[in-house]
C-alpha cells in the first residue's frame, strides 16, 4: 500500500504529466471475455448501498479502498444505474468480501462513463486485505432505461455450487410437476454431484424443499442409494433457517475425486408443497383467507410488495433491515419456499394507505411475519418509497412449455399459440380467439411464459403471421388476472369465436414493467357535495353523455340538473408511465370542450343501492392525462396544452377537479336514501396494469333530498374479507352523525 507522502507525490507527478511506472499509471485494460459486472454487497445494507463487487474473468472480487474519492463512487454508482453517489465508505463497512481484490489505487476523475477509464494499479495488481474493502452509497434515483436491480440477494460462492435439483427417485414420477421428492443432485463447474447422507438432518430437508419452493418437508428415513456416484459434498449441518444451502455448514470433496459415504448414500428429501402446487387439486385453490400477508404489484407467482393485515386493512412493511430470513418467512407464510431476493426501495411499486412494520428482523422459523420482532411506525419513520418486496422460490412445474408466442419483432410479444390435445388425444398446437382479448388475459400469459407484465393484449394479429397453425383451439376466455395459466381461465367449453380467422387471434405484448393506478380516496370522501347546475351550462356535457338519459327530455334551456361533484386524484404507483393505448394520430378532437379524447373510457362513477343495483352513473373520457403534481426529486413528463403527449408518470397524479365538466354523477332522478358509491380506473383494461385489484374505490354514501355524506372510502383490496363483507351488508345510517 502507498500511503502519505510517496502517494501524495505520485498524485502530483500524475497531475504533471510526469511518466510513472505502467503498474502504478495504468488504466484498467478491459476484461478478457469483455464482461465486467458489478453489484452491491454485504450486511446490513439497503439496496442502494453496499460493499462494491465487480465481476472480471468469470470471479467476482472487490475494490480496495487505498484513495477512494467520491469521484470513483460516482462512476460506480451510474455502473449500477443510480444516476450519482452520496458517500463512500473504506474499512470493509458492509463486512469484508471473498475471492480476488480486484482494483487497487483507483483514482477517476467522477466523469468516466466506465471504471475501466480510471487510473488504478491494473486488474488484480494489489497488497490489500478485505478488511479494506470499499463501500458506496449511492443516491436513490435510477438511470433513464436502466434495468432495475434494487435487490438484495444471497451472495452464493461460484466456486461451491452453482445450481441444486431433485432427482425423481421413480421413474414413474418423472414427468409429474412439481417434483416433490427425489435426489438431491449439485451442480459444479466440474458437474453434477451428491451429497452424502450421512448425519443428514430434518433441518437440512427443509433448507433445500425451501430452494425448491416448497414451504416444508416430510420426514423421511434414511434411504441408501446404489447410485454409483461422485459425493462431493458432507457432513451438512443446517441450522434450518438458511436461505440457500451454500449457508449452511458442510465439508467438500476435492473436484474429480471420489470420496465414499460411510454408512450411507446420496441425501434424498421429500418435500411438502403449498396450496397452490398440490398435485391432483386445481390450481384455482385459493390461500387460506385467514392468511395475515399478500403480495402486490409481482409480475409472476410468489412475489411482490409485502402487505400485512392489522385489524381490517392492509398496510405495507417498510424496508430498513429486510433481509432473507424476513422475507422467508413471509413466502413460507404463503405456501411458497424461501425467498430467492429480498427487495426494497419499493422495487414493486409504492403501496397505499398505512406502513404497519419496521426494522423487521425475522429468525427464519417464525410462523407469521408478525411473530418476528419489529417496530411499530410512525409517520417520520417511513415512506412508501420504502416499501419493502420479496421474490420467493416456487416449484417448477413446466407452464411455459405448453404455450409460445410467433410472428412477434422480440421474444416478448407475438401471437399466442397453445399446445393442447386434440379431440384424438393427440397434442398439437392451436390460436386463441380474439374475441374479448384483454389486457388482463394477456397478464397471463406473460406470466405463464416469463416474461413479466403485459404491455398490451391484442384482438388481431394479422401483422404476425408466421406459422402455419390456423386453427383455433380457445375461445371466451375471462380471466381475473391472478391465474398461473391461460387454461385455468374461464373459457368455452366448445370453441366458438366470431371471427375465426387465424388473424384475429388473440396476441400479447410483454414487459419488464408496468404502471399501477389507484384513486385517492380520502380525497373524494372530503370534496363531495352537490350542485344543481343550470341546463344552459350543460351543453358540452349533454354532448358527451355525461347527463342521466332523463336530461333528454328536459325543457331546455330552463331548469337545472342535480350533481353529485368530487375531486379525483389519481396516483400512478407503478414501475411504468400509464399511456394511452392509442397515440395522437387516433386521439378524438371535441369540438364544444375544445380538447382531445385519448380514451373513450377513462373511468366508471356508479351509484349503487345497497342490493348492487345501478341507480345513476356517469363516465369520464380521459380528456387530459397529464402530470399534476409529483413526488419531489420526480420531473413531470406529460402535459395536454398544445397537443401534447398524455400520461401519468410514475410516481406523478393527475388531478381532476370537482370542478371540471362531466366530473359528477347526475342524481337528479334518484330518492333520498343509502347508498354506495363506485368509481372504477380503467375499467375496460385498456391499458396494462401489474395490478387491477386496487383500480376500484367504494365509499358508503346517505343522501338526504338536499346534502350527501360520505365514509369508508377505500379502495377494493384495501380492506379484509370480513370488513368488505360488512361493508356490502352496510344497513344505512339512521341519521347523518357519522361515527
Amino acid at each position: 500500500m502507498l500511503r502519505g507522502g510517496l502517494w501524495d507525490m505520485v498524485i502530483a507527478m500524475v497531475l504533471w504529466g510526469v511518466w510513472l511506472p505502467s503498474c502504478l499509471s495504468q488504466t484498467t485494460s478491459p476484461s478478457q471475455d469483455g464482461k465486467i459486472k458489478f453489484r452491491l454487497a454485504g450486511y446490513p445494507r439497503k439496496h442502494n448501498e453496499g460493499r462494491v463487487e465487480v465481476f472480471y474473468n468469470g470471479e467476482w472480487g472487490t475494490i480496495c479502498d487505498d484513495d477512494f474519492t467520491l469521484a470513483n463512487a460516482h462512476v460506480l454508482c451510474r455502473h449500477l444505474g443510480f444516476v450519482e453517489a452520496l458517500s463512500w465508505s473504506h474499512s470493509a463497512k458492509y463486512g469484508p468480501g471473498t475471492g480476488k481484490i480486484w482494483l487497487d489505487n483507483v483514482m477517476c476523475g467522477g466523469s468516466e462513463n466506465s471504471i475501466e477509464k480510471c487510473v488504478s494499479r491494473g486488474w488484480g495488481n494489489s497488497d490489500c486485505t478485505h478488511q479494506e474493502d470499499a463501500g458506496v452509497v449511492c443516491k436513490d434515483e435510477r438511470l433513464p432505461g436502466f434495468a432495475d436491480s434494487n435487490i438484495i440477494e444471497m451472495q452464493v460462492n461460484e466456486n461451491r455450487m452453482e445450481n441444486i435439483h431433485l432427482r425423481p427417485l421413480s421413474g414413474a414420477h418423472a414427468g409429474r410437476m412439481p417434483v416433490t421428492e427425489g435426489v438431491i443432485e449439485v451442480k459444479f463447474k466440474e458437474g453434477w454431484g451428491h451429497i452424502c447422507n450421512t448425519g443428514w438432518t430434518t433441518k437440512n430437508s427443509r433448507v433445500v424443499c425451501g430452494m425448491m419452493g416448497f414451504p416444508s418437508q416430510r420426514t423421511m428415513g434414511k434411504k441408501p442409494s446404489s447410485l454409483q456416484t461422485v459425493y462431493r459434498i458432507h457432513s451438512v449441518a443446517c441450522t434450518g433457517n438458511e436461505a440457500h444451502l451454500s449457508a449452511c455448514s458442510m465439508e467438500f470433496s476435492k473436484a474429480n475425486s471420489s470420496a465414499s459415504c460411510p454408512d450411507g448414500g446420496a441425501a434424498v428429501v421429500s418435500c411438502v408443497p403449498g396450496p397452490l402446487f398440490t398435485q391432483g387439486r386445481a390450481r384455482r385453490v385459493k390461500l387460506k383467507p385467514m392468511s395475515q400477508v399478500r403480495l402486490k404489484g409481482g409480475a409472476k407467482t410468489g412475489e411482490g410488495r409485502v402487505e400485512v393485515l392489522k385489524g381490517s386493512e392492509w398496510g405495507t412493511v417498510c424496508d430498513d433491515h429486510w433481509n432473507l430470513q424476513s422475507s422467508s418467512v413471509v413466502c413460507r407464510e404463503l405456501g411458497f419456499g424461501t425467498a430467492k431476493e429480498a427487495l426494497t426501495g419499493a422495487r414493486m411499486g409504492q403501496g397505499m394507505g398505512p406502513i404497519y412494520m419496521n426494522e423487521v428482523q425475522c429468525r427464519g422459523d417464525e410462523k407469521s411475519l408478525w411473530d418476528c420482532p419489529h417496530k411499530s411506525i410512525t409517520a417520520e419513520d417511513c415512506k412508501h418509497m420504502e416499501d419493502a418486496s420479496v421474490i420467493c422460490n416456487i416449484p417448477y412445474m413446466g407452464f411455459e412449455k405448453s404455450i409460445r408466442l410467433t410472428g412477434g419483432r422480440t421474444q416478448l410479444e407475438g401471437r399466442v399459440e397453445l399446445l393442447l390435445s386434440t379431440g384424438s388425444g393427440v397434442r398439437d398446437w392451436g390460436l386463441v380467439c380474439g374475441d374479448g382479448w384483454t389486457s388482463r388475459e394477456a397478464m397471463v400469459v406473460c406470466r405463464q411464459l416469463g416474461l413479466g407484465h403485459a404491455s398490451s393484449g391484442l384482438r388481431e394479429t394479422w401483422y404476425w403471421d408466421s406459422s402455419n397453425v390456423t386453427e383455433m383451439v380457445l375461445s371466451g376466455v375471462k380471466c381475473k388476472g391472478n391465474e398461473m395459466t391461460l387454461t385455468d381461465c374461464q373459457h368455452h367449453s366448445v370453441v366458438s369465436c366470431k371471427r375465426a380467422g387465424a388473424q384475429f387471434s388473440a396476441g400479447v405484448i410483454c414487459s419488464d414493467m408496468a404502471s399501477d393506478l389507484v384513486l385517492n380516496a380520502p380525497l373524494v370522501e372530503q370534496t363531495v357535495y352537490i350542485e344543481d347546475r343550470p341546463l344552459h351550462l350543460l351543453y358540452c356535457a349533454a354532448e358527451e353523455n355525461c347527463l342521466a338519459k332523463s336530461a333528454a327530455q328536459a325543457n331546455w334551456p330552463y331548469g337545472h340538473r342535480r350533481l353529485l361533484r368530487f375531486s379525483s386524484e389519481i396516483h400512478n404507483i407503478g414501475k411504468a408511465d400509464f399511456r394511452p393505448r392509442l397515440g395522437r394520430h387516433s386521439w378524438v378532437w371535441h369540438e364544444c370542450h375544445r380538447h382531445y379524447h385519448s380514451m373513450d373510457i377513462f373511468t366508471y362513477y356508479d351509484l349503487l343501492s345497497l342490493n348492487g343495483t345501478k341507480v345513476a352513473d356517469g363516465h369520464k373520457a380521459s380528456f387530459c392525462l397529464e402530470d399534476t403534481e409529483c413526488h419531489e426529486g420526480v420531473s413531470k413528463h406529460y402535459e395536454c396544452a398544445n397537443f401534447g403527449e398524455q400520461g401519468i408518470t410514475v410516481d406523478c397524479w393527475d388531478l381532476y377537479r370537482h370542478d371540471i365538466d362531466c366530473q359528477w354523477i347526475d342524481i337528479t332522478d334518484v330518492k333520498p336514501g343509502n347508498y354506495i358509491l363506485q368509481v372504477i380506473i380503467n375499467p375496460n383494461f385498456e391499458v396494462a396494469e401489474s395490478d387491477i385489484t386496487n383500480n376500484a374505490m367504494r365509499c358508503n354514501c346517505k343522501y338526504d333530498g338536499n346534502r350527501v355524506w360520505l365514509h369508508k372510502c377505500h379502495l377494493g383490496d384495501s380492506f379484509s374479507e370480513e370488513a368488505e363483507k360488512e361493508f356490502e351488508h352496510y344497513p344505512g345510517q339512521l341519521n347523518n352523525k357519522i361515527s
